[in-house]
């Protein structure tokens, strides 16, 4: 198929999409805000649009507009959020039938680092000290981030909201290089950065001096219960950390339906994934090369799954040479 799809209809459909793109995209637009595109496939051909296929990236919790059949499929970030909806842990109270159809191949890690100055070499710490923590973190209480970081805390017997009320204090930001963070490491004013998208921030924040804090394994395990993964954190990525450390997997962005949807629907995404590979950006690093049109239904380093694919997805990468 031609890049743009012959005919008037799709080439005004790009018009709209690069409407979208603008309007969400703007930097000036709160992370709550109209920043999430849905894309709709249907017919238009009467008084009414008929909806056939609602696909679109935002917050975890759309699990629920999927189970419900608002959205045929969504997207999520960290694979491990997608793994709580499936298992009924952490933010849901119950299992969700959902299924993955692929996975946005993206290697990534949550880091809590920590200053030395601190003196601070475990979480359990910070309660103990009642230190005033400088934490450098996402503005969006909602965001996935925030999650894992309540989640986290919360095994230690506290939250943000003490730290803050023991004198410390949260320094803001949107994206993980959010320039006020990097300017607030060049300063030295914030003592810790707790965040993934590592490939924005954890530079700086090596060579500013912090250091990557080991998570205890009983806390651990506590997580991987819930649906998080433990991680490498490579020194062959990061030189400056002169060691491998653990850490928390934030890696792969999964497309996923409720297991009801036919599986001719999900068959005919994983063709149209596979027919306009070349159209995708994708992610590609020396370190977690894109692993091609098979690695997206299957486990990679960038693509971990504890949900089973769709009955259409599975039947797909089978009939196509692709082992999942």
């Amino acid at each position: 198929m031609e890049p743009l799809p012959k005919g008037a209809n799709f080439r005004r459909a790009k018009m709209l999409w690069e409407i979208g793109l603008h309007i969400g995209g703007d930097p000036k637009e709160p992370y709550t805000g109209n920043r999430d595109i849905c894309i709709t496939v249907g017919s238009g051909a009467g008084e009414k649009y008929r909806p056939w296929l609602r696909m679109s990236s935002g917050s975890p919790i759309l699990a629920h507009a999927v189970e419900h059949g608002e959205l045929e499929m969504a997207m999520v970030n960290p694979s491990a959020l997608l793994t709580q909806a499936y298992r009924g842990t952490g933010l849901f109270a119950k299992p969700l039938p959902l299924r993955v159809i692929a996975s946005y191949p993206s290697w990534d890690r949550f880091v809590f680092a920590i200053h030395p100055r601190t003196g601070i070499t475990s979480l359990a710490q910070v309660k103990e000290r009642r230190y005033p923590l400088r934490i450098s973190t996402r503005e969006e209480p909602t965001h996935s981030t925030r999650v894992l970081i309540a989640q986290t805390l919360a095994l230690y017997g506290f939250g943000m909201p003490d730290v803050e009320s023991w004198g410390g204090e949260l320094q803001l930001n949107g994206l993980p290089g959010d320039k006020r963070r990097l300017d607030a490491l060049s300063n030295g004013t914030i003592d810790a950065v707790f965040d993934e998208g590592i490939s924005g921030w954890l530079d700086a924040a090596l060579e500013a001096g912090m250091k990557p804090i080991a998570l205890e394994e009983p806390v651990f395990s506590k997580l991987q219960d819930i649906g998080w993964r433990k991680a490498v954190l490579p020194a062959r990525v990061y030189p400056r950390l002169g060691s491998d450390h653990l850490v928390i997997d934030y890696s792969g962005w999964p497309l996923y339906s409720n297991a009801s949807m036919p599986e001719e629907i999900a068959y005919r995404v994983c063709d149209a994934l596979n027919a306009r590979i070349d159209e995708i950006e994708w992610e590609n690093t020396p370190w977690a090369p894109f692993p091609g049109m098979g690695g997206l239904g299957r486990e990679t380093e960038s693509t971990p799954r504890d949900v089973p694919l769709h009955p259409g997805a599975e039947k797909w990468y089978s009939e196509h040479g692709f082992p999942v």
